[in-house]
């Protein structure tokens, strides 16, 4: 399939972090396409990109001429579509865990911690920086614990999550890691994940996902 591939992304959106990840493990060209979450009140609320996206979220990833929504349904296409460097792995027991690390990541820590919920905090609740703060922190640092428990000292655990090849448990996990550190969060109490952290850094398609790389970081 050779119709190009447009990632609709902020540079430091967990979401669109994790589908940058699995374009990259996948080596699959594509283009970025900057929106801003924060100027002008969001350009993610816009009427031209909530035709893109009625939801008002990123990532988008525009496939030709199809709109893919939802990072973890994208990186599932991905995988449907070029099942070479599979992201998910071969047996089904494996694909189960890798996927339940994964939801744990995306669905119980980072929606408690996006923009749009402390943005609320803000707006409607007049809840001050340091108590939103203490939030996020505490939700990030309760759900790591759980991670962590469920990477540690499992026998499918590897140099990965999910064995010696990075899946899409990986793809979630670093997103979720640099949030922690961006919120003062101590990472080495959690010493499975900072492995893999570490493991994870130093292959290029993760290095090369990172928001410090990315076209619209600020300068």
């Amino acid at each position: 399939m050779t119709d190009q591939l447009r990632l609709y992304s902020y540079w430091r959106s967990s979401a669109a972090y994790r589908v940058r990840i699995g374009l990259n493990l996948k080596g699959l060209p594509y283009e970025i396409v900057p929106i801003h979450l924060l100027r002008d009140g969001g350009e993610q609320r816009t009427d031209e990109y909530r035709r893109i996206n009625p939801q008002g979220l990123v990532p988008v990833l525009q496939h030709g001429s199809r709109q893919l929504r939802q990072s973890l349904a994208i990186l599932e296409y991905l995988d449907e579509t070029w099942p070479m460097r599979p992201l998910l792995p071969v047996t089904a027991r494996s694909r189960q865990r890798a996927r339940a690390l994964a939801l744990a990541i995306a669905c119980d820590i980072h929606p408690l911690n996006n923009l749009r919920v402390l943005q609320y905090f803000e707006h409607e609740w007049n809840v001050p920086q340091p108590e939103r703060d203490v939030w996020v922190r505490h939700w990030i640092n309760e759900g790591f614990g759980a991670i962590e428990a469920m990477l540690n000292d499992h026998l499918s655990t590897g140099q990965y999550c999910e064995g010696e090849t990075p899946t899409i448990a990986d793809c979630c996990l670093i997103p979720q890691v640099y949030n922690a550190r961006r919120f003062g969060i101590d990472v080495a109490q959690f010493p499975t994940i900072a492995r893999i952290e570490k493991a994870c850094l130093q292959l290029p398609a993760f290095d090369l996902a990172r928001p410090e790389m990315q076209p619209d970081k600020p300068a």
